[in-house]
């Protein structure tokens, strides 16, 4: 059976008796095609019943107009694949095939068949895989809508041989209505056009462009991407390989003809730096060259690249800028730590052997942090009062540096003084937050623990701002005093300050300490007080004046912040 359009609208199917089912070879196809033709007005006249049942009119859905001869010729002369699809539709108007009313020659590239064999078969004889496709959902669009439309780009593999296997061709559709039927032109974009694309895309991402001249023909060719980078008009061509040195900024023209020359000399590649002006600015370009030589070793061609490298160089000045801006602040920085630190000596002199006060001895460790260039607010205070009593007095100012020294020191000799005349422990706290809130650092804050032993009742009288409590080891067993009330320094005009007592009894040890004694990075401040509490109990025993077996227990890793510490024994009874 054989599809057959005539010249009027009418579909009809020619039957063909013969002796054996194979299909139609193209030769045949289009003999009984023109005989179909030939035909068409006998076949008009049988169909005019005009619905009688068995004519060929009757209740059939209406079909596409079928196209006129001169296409064929037509398609003859068109390039590329290109088919006129007829769309065959149901009883209810649904397309359900196409029918192939013209094909070019090329078509065969895409379906597989002949344009001759390809015309009057339905195109899913052709393409199996097409229904239900994007593609085919375009076209139904295209048809409704009267539109053209494109498909995006898809790989497909074709029968033809000599194709590349491994990586199919692609083809974009694009499917235009011409009446009741659609043109459909495939345009193929091969593996080649496709390496071109890339190379171009490579060019522009990597910034760079080839360049070849033929020493022997004095011909030249670069790519358009070293046009742009040499900031030359195309126009103008490329320059001969001898003359490069002259695109380059005077000061590195020299370097490059000297690599140009052993280059066309010797055949020695070069890979080199060099700058050019553009209407830009100045571009910063690297140039890559090697030759090809004959059976004799002549250099015969020059193949090489141009990379574009000022957004390198630029973040290379940068950086370097930055390090050098780190540099000079880091020196600024050490010599401030250099000039706090000899401050801090000057003003917080440690002593070289324990201190006797009141019938107490009393050792003093301060190990500076390790991290950092800055110098901490730490400090201790341990002399006898005029009236015999000891005060120990510990604290720690927020910050580092020259600010923070000069804050240690100011609160330092004014805790002394301020009890050394008479005043009371949460007198004198009272007065150092008034005097600190009124300082140059309005926004400072520190903490303290003050603490009067008076050696006649031993008895231990002390107040604290917002200070850690000191550890009391009695007879081995570690315990914290509770703490009285007391906020840190400048945080409040209003302060409100406790005082607390207890006795000290013969072999008692007590420890002052600053926060960099039991802090870590990341852990809670009661897991660091418990540590000190177990590690000073393992230590309880060790001997007058040797803090060392335990801040080594305690301090692991680099220090952060400074650690200061205040060992006080009451001697035991005589034997």
């Amino acid at each position: 059976w054989l599809p057959v359009a005539g010249t009027d609208g009418a579909e009809v199917v020619v039957g063909v008796l013969r002796e054996r089912a194979d299909p139609f070879t193209p030769r045949t196809r289009e003999l009984l095609r023109h005989v179909s033709w030939l035909c068409a007005g006998r076949l008009r006249d049988l169909g005019a019943g005009q619905g009688r049942p068995g004519s060929f009119g009757a209740t059939r859905p209406p079909v596409p107009a079928p196209v006129a001869l001169p296409v064929d010729g037509l398609f003859a002369a068109l390039p590329g694949a290109v088919l006129l699809l007829s769309p065959l539709r149901s009883p209810s108007g649904d397309v359900e095939d196409y029918r192939v009313d013209a094909a070019t020659a090329q078509s065969a590239d895409v379906l597989g068949l002949d344009a001759g064999d390809l015309v009057g078969r339905r195109l899913l004889e052709c393409w199996p895989d097409a229904a239900g496709e994007p593609l085919w959902q375009s076209w139904l669009a295209a048809l409704d809508t009267g539109e053209p439309r494109e498909s995006e780009p898809f790989a497909r593999r074709t029968p033809e041989p000599g194709t590349d296997r491994r990586e199919p061709p692609q083809y974009v559709v694009r499917a235009a209505p011409l009446g009741d039927a659609l043109v459909v032109s495939w345009v193929r974009h091969d593996a080649s056009d496709r390496q071109a694309q890339r190379l171009a895309e490579l060019q522009r991402l990597g910034r760079l462009g080839w360049a070849v001249w033929n020493l022997v023909t004095h011909e030249a060719a670069w790519s358009d991407q070293v046009h742009l980078l040499l900031d030359r008009d195309p126009a103008l061509g490329p320059v001969p390989v001898e003359l490069l040195p002259g695109l380059a900024v005077p000061e590195d023209g020299p370097a490059l003809g000297r690599a140009v020359r052993e280059l066309l000399r010797d055949g020695s590649p070069f890979d080199l730096p060099f700058r050019v002006r553009t209407t830009a600015g100045l571009r910063h370009l690297r140039a890559v060259a090697e030759t090809v030589v004959d059976t004799a070793g002549r250099p015969m061609e020059v193949h090489g690249f141009v990379q574009d490298l000022t957004a390198q160089r630029s973040a290379e000045l940068a950086l370097v800028e930055s390090e050098r801006t780190m540099l000079a602040q880091d020196g600024v920085l050490r010599a401030e730590r250099m000039l706090a630190g000899r401050l801090q000596h000057a003003l917080l002199p440690l002593p070289r052997h324990a201190v006797r006060l009141a019938g107490l001895r009393v050792d003093v460790t301060y190990l500076p942090a390790e991290s950092g260039i800055h110098v901490g607010g730490d400090w201790f205070s341990a002399v006898e009062l005029p009236d015999g009593d000891a005060l120990f007095v510990v604290g720690d100012v927020a910050g580092h540096g020259i600010d923070a020294v000069a804050t240690m020191a100011q609160l330092r000799f004014t805790a002394k003084g301020m009890i050394f005349t008479g005043s009371s422990l949460t007198g004198a706290l009272a007065r150092l937050n008034t005097l600190l809130l009124h300082s140059r650092d309005t926004k400072g804050t520190a903490t303290l623990v003050l603490a009067r032993y008076e050696p006649r009742e031993r008895r231990l009288a002390w107040a604290q701002a917002g200070h850690l409590p000191p550890l009391l080891l009695r007879r081995g067993e570690p315990r914290y005093l509770e703490r009285p009330f007391g906020v840190l320094l400048g945080a409040t005009e209003t302060p409100v300050y406790a005082e607390a007592e207890c006795r000290l009894e013969p072999g008692d040890r007590l420890l002052f300490y600053t926060d960099g004694l039991v802090e870590r990075p990341g852990e809670n401040i009661q897991r660091g007080l418990e540590r000190l509490a177990r590690n000073a109990a393992a230590h309880h025993a060790d001997a007058p004046g040797s803090l060392v077996p335990l801040l080594g227990s305690m301090l692991e890793g680099e220090r952060r912040d400074d650690v200061c510490v205040l060992d006080v024994r009451v001697p035991g009874e005589p034997a």
